[in-house]
This record gives C-alpha cells, structure tokens and sequence, in this order.
C-alpha cells in the first residue's frame, strides 16, 4: 500500500476529513436501475451524475470455504480443475490439451498511487484482493487421464513482468508482459521453457501504467497478433499525451515487430475472441466509472480496422462526457456504437468463443463473458459467468448465466472470476483470482 501523501497536518487532517465525507455519501448511493437495464444491443443509458470519489461497495475477498463450489447452471457440472494457485488471472489452452494460466498482478505503479484518491482507492483494491504481490510467472497444469482434475502442476515460465495474454503459433510461444511482448521457443509436450525470451515489441507501461493488462491473441492464419492496450486513466484526466498508443488494439507483424494501432476509443479492452460465422475480432471493454451507479455499461463489440469506439470524448456512441477537456466533437462524431452492453460496472474481463464447448445446446453459439464484479456500484453487479447467445455473427438475445456463486449471502467474495477458454475436450475453465483457483465447467454428466 502507498503511504498517506506527506501534507502539513492541518491539510492532511482537513483533506482526510473530505475524502471520508465524499465517500460515506458516495457508500450511500444506490442504482436506480436494474442490471439488466444496462444489458443487451440499447442498454438505457441515464443521465450522468459527477461523483467526484464514485460509490464504493467493494465485496471483501474471503475465499472459498472448504467443500464450496461456485454454482453452474442446470445441466452442467463444475469441478476444481487446480487449486492453490497464486493469482490466477489468464487461461490458454495448448492443442495437446495442457493449460497454461499466467499467476499475475499488478507491476509497482509509483505515478499512480498519488493523493487521498489513489491511496483510498489502494486501501479498497486491498480489501477486495486485487493487491497480492505478482509471482510473475505462467504455471502448467496436464489432465493426462481426463477426470477434469490437473494432477501434473509445473512451472512453465518464470521470471516474467506481470504476465497475461498468451499466443501459440507453430513453434513460437508469445507471452503479453506489462511492458511488451515476448517470443520463446515451444516443444509440444515440455512442460518447462528455460530458454531466453526475445522481445518482440515494446508496450506502453512505466510508472503510470493505470490498465496494467496486456492480452494477445494470434489471427487464424499466425500471421498477425493482436494486443489490448488499457488508457492510463479514468478519462485522460493525467493529460491525453499520457494516452499515446493506448485504450487500443494494436495490430502486430510478430517476425519484425512492426505494428499500428488497429482501433482506438476502447477505455480497457482485455478479452479477444474470434467470431467463427463472420471470422470477426471480438473484444471486452471495461468502460468509465465515477458518472454514476448506472454508467458506463462494459461492452462487447466487434473490432473494425481502423475503428473508433468513442474513448475519453464520448461513450456508446456520440453520448459525449462533459468531464473531458478540450473536447473533440470531430472526434465524437465518428465514435461506433458498441455492439452489446454486458452491465454497468460489471468489470468484464475474459471472453471466449463458445465454439467446441460441451456445454448443453443453448449455450454453444454465442460467447463467454466472465464478469470479474463491480467494486463501485450499489448493488453490486457482475461476479458471474455469462453467456450472450449468437446468430449470423450478432448478438441474439438476452444472456444465460452459466456459472454464479462467488458471493456468499454476507456479500463477501469467495472467488472472482478472470480468464475463461474452452479447453481441448470441450469444458469451460475459468480463472479465479481471489479462490485461487482454475474452475471446469461441463455438461452434467
């Protein structure tokens, strides 16, 4: 945790007592809508309301009691594929059927973590488990007989940089650091890489370095990576020149490291998927907090070359944020409309295709959010596995739940969920970083 900024103690007295005053009245607000307003192709959208610290509601992180699972939904089971991890955030899926998940978090911030704000914000990512120490590595988990349990557990890469995103194409292994990324040699079958990594491109991070996540993802045919990069604030209030290369995807050529920004506006992507019908890139966005319970619904949305979905300037198209100076109508103008809002505040992270899931036939054409859950709204929202059902490459209904239970009846959090992928025989892992563990979703046997 950072210390309490160095102010004369009157000031730090009077700015505490400020900072307890916006909070308790921040604590007190509620929705006014229900979470499923903020769902679906139109998600309502009400008007804004500055909250200059937003409305805490953090679930304290717990962990899973013995015995206790989250809950699938009717017709599938879950099993503890691995436990005692450290951190899990991210899941890959190796065609010989191993699994590869990135123990990570947050690399040290010192320009982040100034003033009041940012230290009452530490103290609250503390209580929700958001600030263990990174183990900077990627573990391998082999389930050589089946039964959905990992009985092989190995460190496969060490030494890393808050690791997260990972690509396999042909014999080249990409890890996604904080700060770039990076190409080893790969063997099916080895369960350890020892040789040196040769980076690849850089990616924007050092001391700031607010959206500390960097996923990768290959296209279909290896020739390109695709790499989500977080914004380096709220919305750009530490300087839109702090923002170069950032709320984007950037396009990557992994031989030279050539790369562009291949869309823009995105506040926080950090989920990529393929969308088998159209062959389009998908991505989940975490959208701007601090205008209310209600606002901004996180997305998903299909990513155009050379698209622009609207960040700092506007949200959901041309609903222009006020907070933003100067402001850029030409900019606004130009903005896409997300393709479907998956809640407000709901903190959605990981997303797959449900192609090649064994999961019962409602929820096999469509994709898998998972919803890492809100810290900022009353009542809380997210902290569940959703499905949004497809057709003809689109969004075609209302979400089913898939798996739920990280909250207990008090409100505290026995588990939140990250990275989900469907693994080589069609079950549904998902990363738990506060239960510490990698779930596996199936049909009910």
């Amino acid at each position: 945790m950072p210390r309490m900024p160095a102010l004369p103690l009157p000031t730090f007295a009077a700015a505490l007592m400020a900072a307890f005053t916006l909070l308790a009245a921040g604590c007190g607000e509620s929705s006014k809508l229900p979470e499923s307003a903020g769902i679906g192709p139109t998600p309502q959208l009400p008007e804004p309301k500055k909250q200059t610290i937003p409305t805490v509601h953090v679930a304290t992180a717990k962990g899973w009691p013995s015995g206790k699972t989250p809950v699938p939904a009717e017709g599938m089971t879950v099993t503890a594929f691995a436990g005692q991890l450290d951190h899990p955030r991210w899941v890959y899926v190796l065609p010989n059927g191993d699994v590869l998940v990135a123990e990570s978090n947050a690399p040290p911030k010192p320009d982040d973590n100034k003033g009041i704000k940012a230290w009452f914000s530490s103290m609250f990512m503390k209580r929700a488990g958001a600030t263990v120490p990174s183990a900077n590595r990627i573990t391998l988990l082999r389930d050589a007989d089946g039964d959905g349990v990992a009985e092989v557990k190995t460190v496969f890469l060490q030494n890393l940089n808050s690791p997260f995103g990972m690509a396999l194409v042909g014999a080249d292994f990409y890890v996604a650091n904080t700060d770039g990324v990076v190409r080893f040699p790969y063997a099916p079958g080895q369960t350890t890489i020892t040789a040196p990594g040769q980076k690849v491109v850089d990616l924007p991070a050092g001391p700031l370095n607010h959206h500390w996540t960097k996923n990768i993802i290959a296209s279909p045919d290896g020739t390109k990576l695709y790499a989500t990069v977080g914004s380096n604030s709220n919305v750009a209030e530490n300087g839109i020149d702090k923002e170069v290369g950032r709320a984007a995807i950037w396009e990557i050529d992994p031989r030279t490291g050539q790369h562009r920004v291949f869309a823009s506006g995105l506040r926080n992507p950090n989920g990529m998927a393929w969308e088998s019908s159209s062959g389009m890139l998908w991505t989940s966005v975490n959208e701007r907090d601090e205008i209310g319970n209600d606002l901004v619904p996180d997305y998903i949305t299909s990513v155009r070359d050379g698209g622009f979905y609207g960040w700092p300037y506007s949200y959901y198209g041309q609903h222009v944020d006020e907070r933003v100076k100067p402001p850029a109508p030409d900019m606004v103008a130009k903005a896409i409309v997300p393709d479907y809002a998956v809640g407000a505040h709901t903190a959605s992270l990981g997303l797959t295709s449900a192609q090649g899931s064994s999961l019962p036939a409602q929820f096999q054409h469509g994709m898998i959010v998972s919803q890492h859950g809100s810290w900022n709204r009353k009542p809380r929202s997210g902290y569940k596995v959703i499905f949004v059902p497809f057709d003809q490459g689109k969004p075609s209904g209302a979400p089913f739940d898939v798996l739920t239970g990280f909250l207990n009846e008090d409100g505290d959090a026995q588990g939140r969920p990250v990275g989900v992928a469907i693994d080589t025989r069609g079950g549904l892992l998902v990363a738990d970083d506060v239960g510490n563990m990698v779930w596996r979703v199936s049909g009910a046997k």
